[in-house]
């Protein structure tokens, strides 16, 4: 494979120069990296993977390059994956997606954090109706995203994201379902797995109910996700770090309104339906893998067993 052959977008200025400054992409290397990930994942007798351009580079990017963080993650990617077959497995674009996409429950905002900045994520939890949504419902849904910004998001990709959790009437009876080792696992997942760098999560409105369960969700996380946890009281506090005009016209900005966030998120996520019905064919198989065998406890590190949390 050449640079000529290469199937892959081109990158903005803004993205070229972090991708160049930040990633240690080297344009004319690019297709040589590629067709090195591309040969060791042929190799490996455990691993159905993708192996098109744009879905190794952005592995390839999200490790800075680095070819065997690389294989690790791509290997995590889909050993986790497979492992997780409540979360990941037969996941489309179906009836109970398409109802939580047009909630407003998450929304992706248009406008990155700058021209080569991070994508902003918001997570309105006013939205969620726990008598229709259980939390893995809503998980399911935005890893759905997540495949969909592998392909298409070079911001996410190249500069990271960015997650804003308002929890605003943030309903008891969505409290009663957190699941601790749910979290664990989502935390291994970002921090393994997915090739888009996590920049921090911002929560805002948090009600005091709340804080037990949030304290315990980041108790869960290794020391590098808990110390991109940040807390405000206000909408004000959050413009500090995020300014105004990156938020929707809701939250005082000018990045979209939430439906027309809602009706690009469904078209962009329907158009990519099959891709995500594919995904099933893909995946680790443990006993072909050679050398050390991976399992939940290992992977995890899962010691004794948690129940769901109790809210008086």
């Amino acid at each position: 494979m050449t640079a000529a052959t290469l199937k892959i977008r081109p990158l903005n200025d803004a993205l070229k120069k972090v991708a160049k400054e930040e990633l240690n992409e080297v344009e004319s290397r690019i297709a040589e990296d590629i067709e090195a990930l591309r040969t060791w994942l042929e190799k490996q007798p455990h691993i159905k993977a993708r192996t098109d351009d744009q879905f190794l580079v952005s592995f390839l990017r999200g490790c800075k390059y680095s070819l065997e963080k690389t294989k690790s993650k791509v290997d995590y990617f889909y050993t986790i994956k497979t492992m997780m077959p409540e979360l990941f497995a037969r996941n489309t674009m179906d009836e109970k997606s398409i109802n939580l996409c047009r909630s407003g429950t998450y929304v992706r905002l248009p406008k990155p954090l700058g021209e080569g900045g991070p994508r902003i994520q918001l997570t309105n939890y006013s939205k969620f109706d726990p008598k229709l949504f259980t939390i893995l419902d809503l998980f399911r849904f935005q890893n759905l995203l997540m495949d969909w910004q592998i392909y298409n998001d070079d911001n996410c990709i190249v500069s990271g994201y960015i997650e804003i959790i308002d929890l605003t009437k943030l309903s008891l009876s969505f409290l009663t379902q957190f699941d601790p080792m749910l979290i664990k696992k989502l935390g291994v997942f970002t921090e393994k797995a997915a090739p888009m760098r996590f920049k921090g999560v911002h929560l805002v409105n948090c009600p005091k109910e709340a804080q037990t369960v949030l304290n315990l969700a980041r108790s869960m996380m290794s020391e590098k996700l808990q110390k991109r946890f940040y807390v405000h009281k206000s909408l004000e506090d959050l413009y500090k770090i995020i300014p105004k005009e990156y938020l929707p016209v809701e939250y005082g900005g000018t990045n979209g309104t939430i439906p027309e966030l809602i009706e690009e998120t469904e078209k962009n996520l329907l158009a990519l339906n099959d891709y995500f019905a594919e995904e099933d064919k893909y995946g680790v198989d443990e006993r072909l893998r050679t050398g050390k065998k991976v399992d939940m406890d290992s992977l995890f590190g899962i010691e004794g067993s948690f129940r769901k949390l109790d809210i008086d």
